[in-house]
């Protein structure tokens, strides 16, 4: 009997010892954050230490992408999938990364914007604080908050949405070391999102550091990206489109308007890096951050929608309602065209920094230039927590993920890649295999680009490959048919028209 009861304790201290060595994870997504809005990516302005030195002693992606709208974005990173494949808003043809991690013995909490229908708490987080709107008001918050399924609204006069995010996840996080359980924390900051709202204090520190304007900031950005080695020297700097005035062109009083709201939208950025050092400290504190899988990423490119209101109130004032505009944005996805809710590269691509400092071998600060998409998540976190993705539901059984672990890049190994990245948002659709990608903007006309030379997407090679042109066209209706199953309406053939920005969204000559 005492042998017995040896061997019984023997094995449950393995199997203790097993979970002790999976990591923690805190999952951080950032909301219309730019390519080039972080300091390792190239931000001169900016002040983002805290993840600079993450970056600097962790790894970067290049080529990681989005889906280029906010609901979208956060379908795939929860659930492995494409958008529709998931049951889009629904989710009900998927299992969420809380599910999975859940079941693993995780303990699963969520802070933040969730922008899916349902609430978190019904899908696996056992924890869960933030809004369940696309965006709110960041003093005031909004009738959505919730804490744990219940309605919260405790909004007081030092209510700040991207502190009260963190204090809860810090909250969150001291529970699941209070289980003794490793937790998967997924932190979704509504920022750098509109509106444009942030601390008095903040904002001041940037007054006047964007007087230099889009056009130099775009330079000194592209400059810094190559400093990097995000991108090659040979990448070509996309021209600013004539829809955007030349910084000269303005007057005094609309470059201090216009260097107002964007030192706002630095302040947000700023307020996240803040955040940021607060819970990496707690979690060194705690003596929990050595193993701690750290991924930070963005839902899409920068934003160009010009809907401002309340300019004369002042961004500290919950009265106001600022945007940035599509000057602004364009300077936000450097070096790239286009932007949030386009295909083109301005619309996805992504920052991915990753930090794990008993997981990441290799070289440190190094930058990782396999393509990948946030579909890779949870494939990731299921791979380094030992977890199983279930085939099957009850008596549902569900499609695979089509996303592929990143974890032997973290390893300084090779992996198996994707064969192809489909991408697709209303009218916005791509298609990328090897480095070839097919992409029409606004259902306008497929272009073709190589992106071993032209990152940028500057030389359209549509007519000169036509036959390449079709089989990626092919391969994009088979994917959003037999893959995605985006509904007939939405996979119509595109115009044989060159499109044009912006047929809906206001632009910065019609905002003046």
């Amino acid at each position: 009997m005492q042998v017995r009861l040896a061997l019984l304790a023997w094995l449950l201290a393995i199997n203790v010892g097993v979970a002790q060595e999976r990591p923690n994870v805190l999952l951080v997504m950032l909301d219309d954050l730019g390519y080039s809005d972080l300091g390792c990516y190239g931000a001169p302005v900016i002040q983002t230490p805290t993840i600079d030195r993450l970056a600097k002693q962790g790894v970067r992606f290049s080529q990681f992408y989005s889906t280029s709208k906010c609901h979208s974005s956060r379908i795939c990173l929860l659930t492995g999938k494409y958008p529709f494949q998931a049951g889009n808003h629904e989710m009900d043809r998927a299992v969420t990364i809380a599910e999975v991690m859940g079941q693993a013995g995780y303990f699963t909490a969520m802070s933040g914007k969730w922008h899916l229908n349902g609430e978190p708490t019904d899908r696996g987080f056992r924890r869960y604080f933030g809004h369940l709107s696309g965006a709110t008001n960041f003093f005031t918050g909004d009738d959505t908050f919730r804490l744990n399924g219940q309605p919260w609204n405790e909004f007081d006069e030092d209510f700040y949405t991207t502190d009260a995010i963190t204090d809860y996840a810090i909250r969150f996080v001291d529970e699941s070391i209070d289980e003794d359980q490793p937790f998967l924390m997924y932190v979704a900051y509504n920022a750098p999102h509109y509106p444009l709202q942030a601390p008095e204090e903040d904002v001041k520190k940037y007054r006047g550091k964007f007087r230099q304007g889009w056009d130099e900031l775009r330079q000194r950005r592209y400059q810094g990206l190559i400093k990097h080695g995000l991108i090659d020297a040979d990448t070509r700097l996309s021209p600013r489109p004539d829809y955007i005035p030349a910084w000269t062109e303005l007057s005094d009083e609309w470059q201090d308007w216009e260097d107002y709201r964007m030192a706002t939208f630095a302040a947000m950025v700023d307020r996240v890096d803040q955040n940021l050092h607060r819970m990496v400290e707690h979690l060194k504190a705690k003596g929990v951050w050595e193993n701690t899988l750290f991924m930070l990423c963005s839902d899409n490119g920068a934003c160009p929608f010009e809907r401002t209101r309340g300019r004369n109130e002042a961004p500290w004032d919950p009265k106001s309602y600022w945007t940035y505009d599509v000057g602004w944005a364009h300077a936000g996805n450097t070096p790239f065209r286009w932007y949030k809710q386009n295909q083109h590269e301005g619309g996805i691509s992504s920052p991915l920094v990753v930090h794990w400092p008993q997981g990441i071998h290799g070289e440190r600060g190094r930058v990782i230039h396999e393509p990948s998409h946030l579909i890779d998540l949870l494939p990731t976190l299921a791979e380094v927590g030992d977890a199983d993705i279930p085939e099957a539901v009850g008596n549902k059984q569900l499609e695979p993920v089509q996303g592929k672990s990143l974890a032997p890049l973290f390893r300084d190994e090779s992996r198996e890649g994707h064969d192809w990245l489909y991408f697709h948002f209303n009218d916005n659709r791509a298609i990328r295999q090897g480095d070839w990608k097919l992409v029409s903007a606004e259902w306008g006309q497929w272009e073709l680009y190589d992106l071993s030379k032209d990152r940028t997407e500057l030389d359209n090679l549509a007519s000169q490959y036509p036959e390449r042109v079709e089989q990626l066209r092919q391969l994009w209706y088979k994917a959003a048919k037999e893959v995605d199953g985006v509904p007939k309406r939405l996979r119509r053939p595109v115009d044989d028209v060159v499109p044009t920005f912006p047929p809906k969204q206001m632009s910065q000559r019609e905002s003046r």
